[in-house]
């Protein structure tokens, strides 16, 4: 029976380069995101949906969506994407974070040099057919102070081309050093002395309790009259109705705004006047900028349905960028995991896990997610991801921690995951990756070393050494119709306890492993599957 092919809902109208990176491998549906009632029943079925803007992924159409993986907005914002509630319901995040910023910022400067010099004032005069140079006399920007609010990505990139106009750059951000600011040129104040000095003022920040309406009349009233502002990055962080008192009376002598408290916007006091520049959210609007969002967020989603750690994932507890060395352990990472909770047979108190090697000169802060979604994927309902991993081992009071060292005596990378049960007991189980293709295996289990694949159906078995005993379990995987397709027995000394780990073509019942475990007389008896999700 062929597997149906994941459902990725297209919600918003995206570059077909997306498109063309998602491939033939998923089932591409569209749906109008801005319309709720169509949106909520074609989430039923969706295990991907992609946004932009005028889609709401809240709480609702989350519940709405069962078998969602993953949510893809084609930008950088995220405000219409309810972060918490997919974080909750193990729904992945992701976002296309500099695919934007380019044009962000070049928008950003162009609102200020048409708010400096009345461009559209002018142009729709002339239009009329009127010729009035005298009433749109400009101000030049050489030799002005420019006050950037917010030096993120954007900021910066703002900052570097106003500085080719030989102007001051001054900034406000408390969440950059001193010195990074002098290496870009840029002089770091407190946002009153910007307020005051600035000609310009550009505000480059996200939208959080703590900026929105941060830019109010309180604010305003310590500038310098005539002073212009642009605000190009959030609606809301310029208080709308302010702003346009204060352009009214002429504190404000000019503004360029592209974003607006609420979207789409199309009454607002700022429209009707006349030294106001306003564009309609365009800052992204590019066609360079929305070929970058929709193929960045597109690989992130073949990465996610696919399983694979996704590095603009914003609701994964790990680094960002995942280094070439370290992804290939994560799959590893995963399988110890599943092969640890199937060996311990309940959930332990604790676990750690232990990154050995030439990986450990990186961030392997995900190796601890892979592990966590390993141990919980055959023992909770809900699909276990990246994302709820931690929430889930929070939940249960599973205490994890996570070790690292460049030193491994015996292999060139090594993953542990260690354990301790409520009866005090201990579970160890270690892996490597060999040869050129990075294949997982099994070095460790139980205290037994062992030379095993990581993959398929795997039996373990724990019983006293003696003859006659792999011949037992052969036959009766036989009278139930299992193939063995390899076997292998560690044991620590001559008649004392082994461990037989069997590879199998099929699963096991639990029936068939406890009667396995009574011929031979197992201490103990468990099966792993390490079959794809």
């Amino acid at each position: 029976m062929t597997t149906p092919a994941p459902v990725v809902l297209i919600a918003e109208e995206l570059a077909p380069s997306a498109l063309e990176v998602l491939g033939s491998e998923f089932e591409i549906r569209h749906v109008d995101g801005a319309d709720r009632a169509a949106l909520l029943p074609a989430l039923a079925d969706a295990a991907a949906v992609m946004v932009r803007s005028a889609t709401t992924m809240d709480a609702e159409a989350l519940a709405a969506a069962p078998h969602l993986k993953v949510v893809a907005r084609a930008g950088i914002g995220l405000d219409n994407v309810d972060v918490p509630a997919a974080t909750a319901r193990g729904v992945m995040v992701v976002n296309a974070p500099t695919s934007n910023i380019v044009s962000a910022a070049e928008h950003a400067v162009a609102l200020l040099l048409a708010a400096a010099r009345h461009i559209p004032a002018a142009d729709a005069s002339l239009r009329e057919g009127t010729w009035k140079r005298s009433k749109f006399t400009g101000v030049e920007v050489t030799e002005k102070t420019v006050g950037v609010v917010g030096l993120g990505r954007i900021g910066v990139l703002v900052a570097q081309r106003l500085a080719a106009f030989g102007v001051t750059l001054i900034a406000y951000d408390p969440y950059i050093q001193p010195g990074r600011a002098a290496q870009l040129g840029v002089r770091l104040v407190s946002l009153e002395d910007l307020l005051r000095e600035s000609d310009f003022i550009t505000i480059h920040l996200p939208k959080t309790p703590e900026t929105l309406g941060m830019i109010g009349a309180e604010q305003l009233a310590m500038t310098k009259k005539g002073v212009i502002i642009v605000n190009a990055a959030r609606g809301g962080l310029v208080e709308e109705a302010a702003l346009a008192e204060a352009l009214q009376s002429g504190q404000v002598g000019a503004a360029g705004i592209d974003v607006y408290a609420k979207e789409p916007c199309t009454d607002s006091p700022l429209f009707a006047l006349p030294n106001v520049v306003v564009t309609p959210h365009l800052g992204a609007s590019t066609t360079e900028a929305q070929d970058k969002a929709g193929t960045a967020v597109a690989r992130s989603v073949r990465l996610a349905l696919q399983g694979d750690f996704v590095p603009d994932a914003v609701n994964v507890q790990a680094g960002g960028v995942v280094a070439p060395d370290v992804r290939p352990g994560l799959p590893l990472a995963e399988k110890l995991g599943r092969v640890f909770t199937a060996v311990a047979g309940g959930l332990a108190q604790s676990v750690s896990v232990e990154v050995l090697g030439k990986i450990a000169e990186f961030d392997v802060s995900v190796v601890q997610l892979a592990v966590l979604r390993g141990v919980f994927t055959d023992v909770v309902e809900e699909q276990v991801s990246y994302v709820n991993a931690p929430l889930l081992a929070e939940a249960r009071g599973l205490d994890v921690t996570l070790t690292k060292d460049v030193e491994s005596p015996h292999y060139r990378n090594l993953i542990t995951v260690r354990g301790a049960m409520a009866d005090g007991t201990g579970v160890t189980v270690s892996g490597t990756l060999y040869g050129k293709n990075q294949v997982p295996k099994l070095t460790e289990v139980g205290g037994f070393e062992i030379d095993l694949e990581a993959k398929g159906y795997l039996l373990f078995f724990t019983y006293a050494d003696r003859p006659g005993v792999v011949g037992t379990v052969g036959a009766a995987l036989g009278e139930a119709g299992v193939n063995i397709a390899g076997a292998q027995v560690s044991r620590t000394t001559q008649g004392g306890e082994a461990l037989m780990a069997v590879t199998v073509d099929s699963e096991v019942t639990g029936e068939l492993l406890a009667d396995i475990a009574g011929r031979i007389g197992a201490r103990e008896a468990r099966a792993a599957d390490l079959n794809p999700i």
